[in-house]
């Protein structure tokens, strides 16, 4: 009964997400500003990051953090890393777990071997969901999909943002335009296992996990690199990523935890965008890509400064962070400061 329950539940707040969905369609930028997710309670939230840049064999448990120790030989257990990003996600919402994945990294067969090792089972997963449309989280999904059509429960969700299917693309040094692998709406369609289900607001996910929806920009020096543009029509145009999603939850009695793809448009944009649609402002946890390398060193203080102003709990910086930028996170926030490293489980409880 209470797992019936808990589903109602959780059927109740997709309707209620599909009718701001359609207020959306007819007043975007309305849409936009008015729209909230009553996100609830996880007793309990585990997040193992798949793959990321940083791979330590050695590296020890450290506060929230389990780092993967696994069994037989150092070789045999020794994990893939890239400049990729992938997670997998269970949330607890009244006694029930539900899992799904966010991201899905560039090398299929490290990414396979990764999910093996950390002992994912495919056939609990209950959706898919993907930040943004490039290289590094999305080139391993079709291969992973085919590799485990046998596992996956048929029909379940995947999550993708607006515009997510209309390709996107970098301005190179040399002035040309490359492509940053669109994946294609087809390839998906063509296998016959996901619903491809595309938002524009905070959606759910699962029962205790939302898409953010649109991230709203409100800070003056978080801006998108030049270098990353979108076509329309012939036109190449600066890219806004609109459709860019993070993830966020709710941990009982703790806060927000805020997961990030990239954060394209600005991890302080991201975080504050989650207290808003919420109605929550502590924060537990962001954790995730956050876009800063490369950065100029003023930039990376003033989001530092206001990373440190919104006090979150744990601060874990990964993927496209960047060095220096990661370096000051730790420097700047020590108590807070978690290096990530690829098959890191991030476990959060009441």
């Amino acid at each position: 009964m209470e797992k019936e329950l808990d589903r109602r539940s959780f059927l109740k707040a997709t309707a209620l997400t599909g009718a701001a969905l359609f207020i959306g369609d007819i007043f975007p930028s309305r849409g936009y500003a008015q729209s909230t997710a009553a996100i609830p309670e996880s007793e309990k939230i585990i997040i193992t990051v798949i793959t990321d840049n940083l791979a330590d064999a050695t590296r020890p448990h450290y506060k929230i953090a389990r780092r993967h120790l696994g069994t037989g030989s150092f070789l045999e257990r020794a994990l893939h890393a890239e400049h990729g990003l992938s997670y997998h996600v269970e949330t607890t919402v009244n006694g029930q777990p539900h899992q799904f994945l966010f991201d899905f990294a560039t090398d299929f067969q490290g990414v396979k071997r990764n999910i093996e090792l950390l002992k994912i089972d495919f056939k609990k997963i209950e959706a898919l969901a993907l930040s943004h449309d490039h290289f590094d989280h999305q080139a391993a999904l079709v291969d992973l999909l085919k590799a485990k059509q046998n596992e996956i429960p048929k029909g379940i969700p995947f999550y993708v943002g607006e515009q997510f299917f209309v390709g996107t693309y970098v301005k190179t040094p040399d002035g040309n335009v490359a492509s940053l692998l669109a994946l294609k709406k087809e390839d998906i369609e063509s296998l016959g296992l996901l619903k491809i289900v595309e938002t524009r607001v905070p959606t759910p996910i699962v029962p205790g996990a939302f898409f953010t929806g649109k991230v709203e920009r409100v800070t003056e020096y978080e801006k998108i690199p030049t270098a990353f543009v979108a076509k329309i029509g012939d036109q190449v145009v600066q890219e806004e990523f609109p459709g860019e999603q993070a993830i966020v939850m709710n941990a009982k009695g703790k806060g927000l935890v805020v997961l990030s793809g990239c954060a394209h448009r600005g991890i302080v944009n991201t975080v504050k965008h989650a207290q808003r649609i919420s109605g929550t402002d502590k924060v537990h946890a962001v954790i995730g890509g956050f876009h800063l390398t490369g950065a100029k060193p003023e930039v990376i203080q003033k989001t530092i400064a206001d990373i440190k102003a919104i006090k979150p709990d744990y601060i874990v910086p990964t993927h496209c962070t960047g060095f220096e930028a990661i370096s000051e996170f730790a420097r700047e926030m020590p108590d807070q400061f978690i290096l990530n490293t690829a098959g890191t489980r991030y476990i959060i409880t009441v």
